[in-house]
């Protein structure tokens, strides 16, 4: 990694400069109340270490995805309401600006003292942010960075943007000074460790609704990856691939052949696919439906017939995944086994998330995969200290697992 890092940053100084980072407070909502707030926590110390320093900070995120224009169920006000409250902690002042790179935050920006901080409202508010045009972007990147004045200076600490080919990720870099944020830097350096100097046995766990969500994934970690342990909604088209009948279970018919085709270039790769045994199958997706266990090659010999919806793996399968993760030195989790949200689905996304704690312990690197998971560990009550590495990135993790460029890294040199 040749970028240049936050620690330059700070050695070259930055009081009294205006600093702009791009950070990740796109965090969940119900209405207006952040449900979870692991992005905002984990954006916090970079923010903190430049205002502690005397920068006068600039933080720019986006919440959901808002049609390039003004919507307050989109606005970046309860991400920033969290981030004003945990910096207040730490005698850190933060103000939020009602536009992006309009009067108030012209004027809030110029106003800004050493050690303080400004949230920009939501970057995608401004379409420029994501146009194809790359004339559009430059020039809304452009009016970003005039923000900072004359000795500017640009932190992508947003993995979880890291993917997209936008202004506030891509082209302010070529405009300002561009360092890599701590977020950044740790996230790739985890996921090299795990493309190319995994310690071994690797065991991937791989879960969520959609199997072609993560197929360029599988298909990258074939013969990288020693075991991939499959569950979630994605598990019952491998089921259907083996010719077994799913009921009304989540269903990718038009995945079928691409996953017999996995399957057999895993065996020859020397990567084994585990996939379960039983799954906990449901007579409706709700959080009170009558449920019951069922082999994976019985689901509709339950109660609910063809009726039936799999929910979650199942406990021996919960208890396999977990015993070959415990034998793991290297795991990789996106994605969970089951409903999670609903307490009767949660048991399987509970067990994987205790054998990652468990093989933490045992001295193995662990990362969860951002999203659903990292959202998954802290609903049932786990600490975020408990495992190697949670990733903010989500989207942008699985992409660099796929062997794709990123257009965010690229341009910080990374």
């Amino acid at each position: 990694m040749t970028a240049r890092t936050l620690d330059d940053l700070l050695a070259d100084g930055v009081r009294g400069r205006h600093v702009l980072v791009r950070s990740d407070l796109n965090v969940p909502l119900d209405g207006f109340t952040v449900t979870d707030d692991g992005r905002v926590r984990a954006s916090l110390p970079v923010i903190q270490k430049l205002a502690q320093a005397g920068a006068r900070v600039l933080v720019m995120a986006h919440l959901g995805r808002p049609k390039g224009a003004p919507d307050p169920k989109y606005s970046i006000k309860p991400a920033a309401d969290r981030l004003r409250e945990l910096a207040q902690a730490e005698g850190t002042t933060v103000q939020l600006a009602e536009d992006t790179v309009g009067e108030s935050a012209r004027t809030l920006a110029a106003g800004l003292q050493d050690g303080q901080v400004l949230v920009l409202e939501n970057v995608r508010f401004d379409p420029r942010e994501t146009s194809k045009d790359d004339g559009e972007r430059v020039a809304f990147a452009r009016e970003l960075a005039a923000l900072t004045g004359a000795d500017g200076a640009y932190v992508d600490d947003a993995f979880g943007a890291v993917h997209r080919k936008h202004a506030s990720v891509f082209d302010i870099a070529q405009i300002l000074p561009a360092y890599l944020g701590e977020l950044v830097r740790i996230e790739v350096e985890v996921l090299e460790r795990l493309t190319d100097h995994a310690e071994r046995p690797f065991v991937v766990v791989l879960g969520g609704s959609k199997v072609s969500d993560k197929l360029a994934v599988i298909n990258n970690l074939i013969g990288k990856a020693d075991k991939l342990l499959v569950g979630g909604g994605m598990l019952f088209t491998f089921l259907a691939a083996q010719g077994h009948n799913v009921g009304a279970s989540l269903l990718e018919k038009d995945q079928i052949d691409t996953v017999k085709d996995y399957l057999a270039r895993a065996a020859e790769a020397g990567t084994e696919f585990v996939l379960p045994t039983d799954v906990v199958v449901a007579s409706k997706f709700a959080a009170d439906a009558e449920h019951e266990v069922a082999a994976a090659d019985a689901i509709e010999e339950t109660a609910f017939g063809e009726a039936g919806i799999g929910l979650d793996i199942g406990p021996d399968t919960a208890g396999a995944f977990a015993k070959e993760i415990a034998a793991a030195r290297t795991v990789f989790w996106n994605g969970p086994m089951g409903v999670f949200e609903f307490p009767a689905f949660a048991a399987g996304t509970k067990a994987v998330a205790q054998g990652l704690v468990d093989a933490t312990a045992a001295g193995a690197l662990t990362v969860v995969g951002g999203g659903d998971s990292a959202a998954a560990v802290r609903t049932l009550g786990f600490e975020d200290s408990q495992f190697g590495h949670i990733s903010t990135g989500g989207g942008a993790s699985l992409e660099y697992l796929e062997g794709k460029e990123l257009p965010g890294l690229t341009a910080l040199g990374a």
